[in-house]
């Protein structure tokens, strides 16, 4: 194991490369050794491995920008410090020294003939962490896949850890019943031609599965998950219809399986790239036919999106969430999708509620179109009570007549 006490001082804030990008094996050096060093910060936006539990905390304090995946066990403990900031907003806050960055901890992959190394799994914010960081720690993996886009060179990493061990996965979610219901009319929006950007988990992969027909699909996303393999080996991704990045998938995170990876291996299709592409205005602004699909803990009868805290739990995150649900709305022959189950808690608990019960995520003048099992209610440049009455429609049956009382408070003051 690396003896990190070489190259960290006490105070030192660390950002880890995230998701299945995530440098597991300097993870557990530092779970082991942060100790000794002593008021070590680190920062993770994600993180999938299992590694951060209340049993490592006291290594040193973790911050994130959500309990998003494995973090939800932290918050519950009450150790997890938690940042609101959407993912694009990573690397600038590195850039400026807002979020501090004295160590950057990164997973590559090992360096082709010119001594550049893939960011293999993740390239969002990890070449700003490389590039302000004092020092440079890379766990240079046999497994992890050389996928085009996103660089290092050897020059920029300080200390390079060579190790061989599979990276992290995230199996695909079980799909149900309820997540077909809401695939089937998210389906409905994405037509021959469509540029997908989505997340991971049931409903994008049961939505993923009803697409086989279409012709000509093109992705430009945060992240992209195993479902779209067999898009790609059916023939039905080939972004040929895209204004920008023809032929080539743009991602900015690999969340999936051995399947996945493989695939992405010195695969021409697809691109990494850091969030400066993947979640930039200008960038989706040149994206027609843009369809993003983006979840929700509870929307509110006027529209507004809680991605985050459930009550006294914080059970999700910000995320890429407020760029693309804006770009979808504008883009041209577009949408933005915003998908949650009607029910929560064995259906004792509605997600579509009168006043939210944590965060707003999602402005609801940002916010297009919201699904759920009992459909799809369409709220762009509609009023307020009429946005009450379609989001009522679309609740669970049982949930309705409380609801429609809020609804028409809504309409009877008109806001």
């Amino acid at each position: 194991m690396i003896d990190l006490t070489q190259y960290l001082r006490p105070g030192d804030h660390i950002v880890f490369g995230q998701a299945c990008g995530e440098p597991t094996t300097l993870v557990e050096a530092l779970i082991a050794q942060g100790a000794r060093v002593g008021n070590i910060h680190a920062f993770i936006a994600t993180s999938f491995s299992g590694l951060f539990t209340p049993e490592s905390a006291p290594a040193f304090r973790l911050s994130s920008m959500g309990a998003i995946g494995a973090l939800r066990v932290m918050t519950k403990a009450n150790l997890l410090d938690v940042i609101p900031v959407h993912v694009s907003q990573v690397a600038p806050l590195i850039a400026a020294g807002v979020m501090p960055c004295d160590v950057a901890m990164i997973q590559v992959s090992p360096a082709d003939a010119q001594g550049n190394h893939s960011c293999g799994l993740i390239s969002d914010y990890v070449r700003a962490a490389v590039d302000k960081a004092r020092v440079v720690i890379a766990e240079v993996n046999e497994a992890v896949p050389y996928v085009p886009g996103e660089l290092i060179p050897a020059s920029a990493i300080d200390v390079a850890v060579q190790v061989s061990r599979a990276p992290v996965e995230v199996a695909p979610a079980k799909i149900g019943p309820t997540d077909e219901a809401i695939a089937r009319l998210c389906a409905e929006f994405i037509g021959d031609g469509s540029v997908i950007q989505t997340g991971v988990g049931a409903v994008p992969d049961a939505i993923l599965r009803l697409l086989h027909d279409r012709r000509d699909l093109g992705v430009h996303s945060g992240m992209l998950g195993d479902g779209l393999v067999e898009l790609a080996e059916a023939g039905v991704l080939t972004n040929a219809r895209k204004e920008i990045d023809r032929g080539v998938s743009i991602n900015g995170a690999l969340i999936g399986t051995r399947r996945l990876y493989d695939w992405a291996h010195e695969n021409p299709t697809i691109r990494m790239t850091p969030t400066s592409y993947t979640h930039d205005a200008g960038v989706l602004g040149q994206l027609s036919r843009l369809v993003t699909i983006n979840s929700a803990l509870e929307v509110d009868l006027t529209g507004q999106v809680n991605a985050e805290q459930s009550g006294a739990a914080y059970m999700g995150g910000t995320g890429g969430q407020v760029d693309f649900v804006r770009a979808g709305a504008r883009s041209p022959g577009g949408a933005s999708l915003m998908v949650l189950a009607s029910t929560a808690k064995g259906g004792t608990l509605s997600k579509i509620v009168p006043t939210l019960s944590g965060p707003v995520t999602s402005a609801r003048s940002e916010v297009d179109v919201v699904v759920t099992e009992f459909g799809a209610a369409r709220l762009k440049g509609q009023t307020l009570a009429e946005r009450a009455r379609r989001l009522v429609a679309v609740a669970h049956p049982d949930f309705r007549e409380g609801l429609d009382r809020a609804a028409f408070e809504i309409a009877r003051r008109g806001f």
